[in-house]
């Protein structure tokens, strides 16, 4: 197995897929606990690579490589580093956690599990991948599972969101394949692997071209302004543990996409567009805070706060220095936890008043004071309270902006202040003041919904007090690839 390891983080899902298809469809509990057992031994197996994975080196390790299409020169590479690494063990982390969390969906037991471990398998290759080809392939597994895990187990609305998040997606999509058809052709003799194309100089022409291809791929993903149209009605419509995921995972492979194949590929096209990055980013960390401030839907106002925070990842992407590269890598991790927990809080809220809107709680923190305190947790770590994982990460990112342009950074301090004030804002309307009495009696956080988000609390306590835990895998690969970008680094 150990040869293997990285084909059985990607492709267990897939096998625990194939148990719940032979499962018969009455034995819902069963069905449950396959999943969640599949989703652990993932995590388990993500706990061994990381105790195989050297972070000392700035290079690909545990790399298996296989033909695959010979004819085509399409091989099965996967690979990890401290780029990609973080983003797996994120995600075996979130998939187990939103597994437990599905929990209480009760419609369509057997078709859900057998989707979502799919939806796994895809972002586990999507991270994994070195091969163009087959990275596409994963990237492309990811858009089927999500479209119907929103379509089916959503919202009233969910079949508008569902269409809209794939047509968005797809588009993307398709522009990016036309940037790895060019790569193929333009490499001599024809390749798809990763490794041999970055070594592979381009003239800055064919750069910029390729560039947009890709990076429409990626801002829509991210998403960027302003592609990020998608993101609200997804998240809105979408059942709690799809909405974790979403956030928590998929958010990250537009940013990773930046960091993996945008930057080391182009880096003159990198250069080039960096103050449109920059300008990007800006834009959406204060239209993001200003439209989550305007939010009276509690999950819709989680949702724009995305939009904001992951503006601070982009931040960190134009300042093109090792400090704001780190710091955005670091942004990826931290944002994909503490919004998770939100997403979480949003629905154990929602499963007891079957309500988003913020006006109609008040005062239920005398009612629910663990669930309470909690919240005020995570808010904080939303907000960027010194000494929990959120301060540290957009620290960075600001630190290294600040290097490159000081009005952009002070630009995107806006959003910060923005931050404190919706998520304040909503603590208010929801924890304090007199109680509305339709809530009296309000059930207390449960022992498997309190176990979801103990661990991500955890986590972010952990990386707040001492980030070198995680920064310590990034900082080489990241370093090592701006030198190679030619890059000076500070």
């Amino acid at each position: 197995m150990e040869s293997h390891l990285l084909t059985w983080i990607v492709f267990t899902p897939l096998i625990g897929s194939f148990l719940i298809m032979l499962t018969p469809k009455a034995a819902t509990d069963k069905i449950k606990w396959i999943a969640t057992a599949v989703t652990s031994i993932v995590l388990l197996l993500a706990v061994m690579a990381l105790f195989r994975f050297d972070p000392s080196q700035s290079g690909f390790q545990l790399v298996q490589r296989h033909a695959w299409i010979p004819q085509f020169n399409v091989q099965y590479i996967l690979g990890t580093d401290g780029i990609s690494f973080p983003m797996v063990f994120l995600t075996a982390i979130m998939s187990l956690l939103a597994c437990v969390a599905s929990f209480n969906i009760t419609e369509r037991q057997k078709e859900y599990y057998l989707l979502y471990l799919l939806l796994e398998t895809g972002m586990m290759g999507t991270f994994l991948a070195l091969d163009l080809f087959l990275f596409y392939v994963f990237w492309e597994i990811v858009l089927v599972p999500m479209y119907f895990l929103i379509g089916i187990w959503g919202g009233p609305r969910k079949e508008y969101a569902a269409i809209k998040f794939f047509l968005y997606t797809l588009a993307g999509s398709l522009f990016m394949l036309l940037g790895i058809l060019a790569l193929y052709l333009k490499t001599s003799p024809h390749t798809f692997d990763l490794t041999v194309i970055t070594q592979t100089g381009f003239d800055f022409g064919f750069q910029k071209i390729i560039f947009m291809a890709f990076f429409l791929g990626f801002a829509i993903k991210v998403p960027i302004f302003p592609f990020h149209t998608w993101l609200p009605d997804a998240h809105v419509e979408a059942p709690t543990p799809i909405s974790v995921i979403l956030a928590g995972v998929l958010l990250k492979m537009g940013t990773y996409g930046f960091f993996r194949f945008s930057y080391p590929l182009f880096p003159d096209a990198a250069m080039w567009f960096r103050p449109a990055m920059a300008l990007l980013a800006v834009i959406g960390i204060v239209y993001g805070g200003f439209c989550a401030l305007a939010q009276s839907d509690f999950k819709k106002m989680v949702a724009y706060s995305s939009v904001s925070h992951m503006g601070f990842v982009l931040l960190g992407l134009a300042a093109l220095n090792s400090i704001g590269l780190n710091g955005a890598m670091l942004q990826m991790f931290t944002h994909g936890t503490i919004t998770g927990g939100l997403f979480l809080l949003v629905g154990v809220l929602y499963d007891r008043t079957h309500t988003r809107d913020l006006n109609a709680f008040g005062g239920i923190g005398s009612q629910v004071p663990i669930y309470a305190g909690i919240l005020i947790f995570y808010s904080m770590a939303s907000l960027g309270l010194p000494g929990l994982s959120g301060f540290i990460s957009e620290f960075m990112t600001l630190l290294g902006s600040y290097q490159y342009h000081k009005f952009y950074t002070g630009l995107a301090c806006i959003g910060i202040i923005l931050a404190a004030t919706y998520l304040l804002y909503m603590l208010q309307r929801i924890l304090l003041g007199p109680l509305n009495e339709k809530w009296r009696g309000l059930a207390e956080i449960n022992g498997r919904e309190i176990f979801t988000l103990v661990p991500l609390m955890i986590l972010i306590v952990v990386v707040g007090i001492y980030p070198s835990i995680i920064l310590q895998y990034m900082t080489p690969t990241i370093d090592a690839m701006l030198a190679n970008m030619g890059a000076i680094l500070p």
